[in-house]
């Protein structure tokens, strides 16, 4: 039977304990993965959007070692992924925000146990604005502001002009255009939570249906501002740095220590049997995942590589070391 404790899904808290990757460096206490035998079938992944590339990846790294294993991949938003493992009909379930008290219930409900997490990367919800906007830096207090109708945050008015952040001349004056995820997105959730102090989302917000879509949204759009995973990031848009607590302003670069105050785990739910083990399939995904050719994946999706540290603390709870 392998260990039963609760994994940390909360950066900043977890860096304290067991400190964090470098930006874009691998780990080189990571193992390199090496093929086994008995591995075959089908994988199928339901669930996040921004996961989509780095499920994408790391199949086709796992399929250069086992080319007769096939994979598919889905990905409508976080929300589809507890249904997805519920139903069986989905392997992985990525997820780019941790899963409610409610799905982990219903989960428990069918099964007797809960899902387990594989924190496979780092990330930080960038907020991308048009890359000629002037304006650099803006505080949690502000992003809420602007993105949401009940500013939790505390600041006295919305924000609707760029000049309210500090841009001069003709930017003063220029409305600012929102770009977020819609519901079913954990990016969605995630942001309103931290960025938005749990409040509710403005009307003005115009949503997208994936992550790719609101960059293409800010890209287009002068006075544009929008939320999504790093990594995907184009030329076109810029990364505000975000303001912490201490007053210092932190970029998407700063997410692997903790101090970028809107980073998260990206995590894969599977359906462990605590009382089995794991079936050489899914197995060996999880350990080319915490290898150094599966976190090279992370840091070419644009993503931040997890930690030796934060592998080893996973495996063990699949039973795999």
């Amino acid at each position: 039977m392998r260990h039963s404790f609760s994994l940390p899904l909360a950066v900043s808290a977890l860096a304290l304990s067991v400190g964090m990757a470098k930006a874009d460096s691998v780990d080189p206490n990571l193992p390199v993965y090496e093929a086994v035998q008995g591995v075959s079938g089908n994988l199928v992944s339901i669930g996040s959007d921004t996961l989509n590339n780095l499920m994408t990846l790391w199949s086709e790294g796992f399929r250069s070692f086992y080319p007769n294993v096939a994979v598919q991949i889905q990905g409508a938003g976080s929300g589809t992924a507890p249904p997805a493992l519920i139903e069986g009909t989905a392997q992985f379930g990525p997820m780019s925000r941790p899963m409610r008290p409610s799905e982990i219930e219903q989960f428990e409900a069918r099964f007797g146990y809960e899902p387990l997490p594989m924190r496979g990367a780092i990330d930080g919800i960038g907020v991308f604005v048009h890359r000629d906007n002037p304006v650099t830096c803006l505080s949690l207090q502000e992003i809420d502001a602007i993105f949401s109708s009940t500013r939790n945050g505390g600041a006295d008015e919305a924000i609707t002009t760029w000049g309210q952040v500090g841009a001069t001349g003709e930017w003063a004056d220029r409305p600012v255009a929102m770009y977020g995820r819609n519901s079913a997105s954990g990016t969605y959730g995630f942001f309103r939570e931290v960025a938005l102090f749990g409040g509710d989302y403005s009307a003005e917000v115009r949503e997208q249906p994936g992550s790719s879509t609101v960059i293409q949204g800010v890209a287009a759009d002068l006075g544009g501002i929008g939320y999504s995973g790093v990594g995907y990031a184009t030329a076109d848009v810029r990364a505000l740095e975000v303001r912490g607590e201490d007053g210092v302003c932190y970029s998407t670069d700063d997410a692997p220590t903790g101090d970028y105050p809107v980073a998260r785990f990206l995590m894969v739910y599977m359906n462990v049997d605590p009382n089995a083990a794991l079936e050489p399939l899914r197995a060996e995904f999880v350990r080319y995942v915490y290898s150094q050719q599966g976190q090279a994946d992370v840091v070419r999706a644009g993503f931040f590589p997890v930690t030796a540290r934060i592998a080893d603390m996973d495996l063990e709870a699949f039973g795999l070391n």
